[in-house]
């Protein structure tokens, strides 16, 4: 860990990324709560806020990959951040206004320039650290996650209480910034920025993005081992789209109807504190028992602990088990997002990692619709338990079939010793 915060260049993209993070969870939870506040009447409004977000990513998920593999990562990256700054400023000026119409387009445009953000910083991380500290970089990553995870709904809430809708939409802005000038002087290796040598964007068509992002699934079906893990982000898409409604449905019809708001939030809380615990565990898991091992024993794990909360009929049980899940979730996503870098090369990842998304966020929205055609009629919230827990398991026992085999054939890129 010391060995990566003494790297100058990651510390600089370590901290933009923290940054540009904060001031996304900050703005959009208060842009939440002034939704609800100024427009009770209108909770569909608020749905329609967080459409805002995920939106952009069924419209420009194909592009965002091409732009990082075709184009300066660094300036890319940058001016993610300062596109963003600028477009806050306009969110700044219709929230005064009362535009609420065009505070959404704002929001949507502002989702969608930060989209080519994650893919252009995968790739410069990939190219400023040494192989060997990939793991250790994808837990501090988690490590951030379990951290917002657990603050994120209290920071925005803060920041609306104290400094209202505009003043955390201001600290949302100046985020942006910080982390632009951040990246802007970090001195990144060149192989980083430019994987694939220098481009013009008056080279750029449409027949081009569109042979770019067909050569990135051509490579992926081509990669077995690839194949398989990327397969598996669909189904964490559905026990995302579950579990984005599980906390406040089980307290609401089941545990805790008349203080469902605060015992759900209690739910995210312990989560939070498991995906600390598990980020610091699942390094340590990965060197003793490989990522293999860690990634289907902890499914595996984490599939009997969601089945026993649908089997729980006590909040203090329920909130246990949710900080034991949490531990076991954190190193899954640690060892996808350390092996995922050294399987795929420079010039790819772009693309590669642009994928994910979208996979996810099928199994999300199929998840969100059997939800809405069957709950409450023919599905109780025990079962929609059950039926998480036997989608992980369900994962696990399908890496447990494909991964070793794929591995002891020698297709990954790593020593899994």
């Amino acid at each position: 860990m010391k060995e990566l915060f003494r790297n100058a260049v990651f510390r600089k993209l370590f901290l933009a990324a923290f940054t540009s993070q904060l001031g996304t969870v900050v703005g959009n939870m208060a842009m939440v709560y002034y939704i609800v506040d100024t427009y009770s009447e209108q909770p569909s409004l608020a749905s329609t806020a967080e459409l805002m977000y995920s939106l952009p990513t069924l419209a420009i998920f194909w592009l965002v990959g091409v732009i990082a593999d075709r184009f300066d990562r660094k300036r890319i990256a940058v001016y993610s951040d300062w596109i963003r700054a600028g477009l806050t400023v306009l969110l700044l000026l219709f929230v005064h206004l009362d535009l609420l119409v065009l505070c959404f387009a704002v929001l949507f445009m502002r989702s969608a320039i930060s989209k080519f953000f994650g893919p252009a910083e995968m790739g410069l991380l990939q190219g400023s650290i040494n192989r060997e500290q990939y793991v250790q970089a994808s837990g501090l990553n988690q490590l951030i996650s379990g951290m917002f995870m657990l603050l994120g709904m209290s920071l925005g809430a803060a920041a609306y209480h104290f400094v209202g809708i505009k003043g955390a939409i201001m600290i949302d802005g100046i985020s942006f910034v910080i982390s632009g000038l951040l990246l802007a002087w970090g001195k990144f290796p060149e192989h980083a920025r430019l994987p694939n040598g220098k481009s013009h964007f008056r080279e750029l068509r449409l027949i081009v993005l569109l042979k770019d992002f067909w050569s990135g699934i051509r490579y992926m079906m081509s990669n077995k081992l690839l194949l398989v893990l990327i397969s598996g982000f669909l189904f964490f898409g559905i026990v995302n789209g579950v579990f984005s409604l599980l906390p406040v449905f089980t307290m609401k019809y089941k545990l805790s109807p008349d203080q469902y708001l605060v015992h759900s939030s209690l739910i995210t809380v312990f989560l939070g504190i498991g995906f600390l615990l598990g980020s610091f565990l699942g390094p340590f898991l990965i060197r003793r028992y490989t990522r293999t091992t860690t990634l289907i024993a902890a499914l595996f794990l984490a599939s009997i602990l969601i089945g026993g909360l649908g089997f729980a009929d006590r909040i203090d049980v329920y909130l246990v088990l949710i900080l034991l899940a949490g531990i076991t979730v954190a190193p899954i996503n640690i060892v996808l997002g350390s092996w995922l870098p050294e399987l795929v090369p420079s010039q790819r990842i772009g693309r590669v990692n642009a994928l994910i998304e979208p996979v996810m966020m099928l199994g999300h929205s199929l998840a969100l619709g059997v939800i809405s055609f069957t709950f409450p009629g023919l599905i109780t919230v025990t079962w929609l338990h059950f039926a998480l827990a036997i989608c992980t398991a369900g994962v696990s026992f399908f890496y447990l079939i494909s991964l070793p085999r794929l591995t002891a054939n020698g297709l990954a890129a790593v020593n899994e010793a």
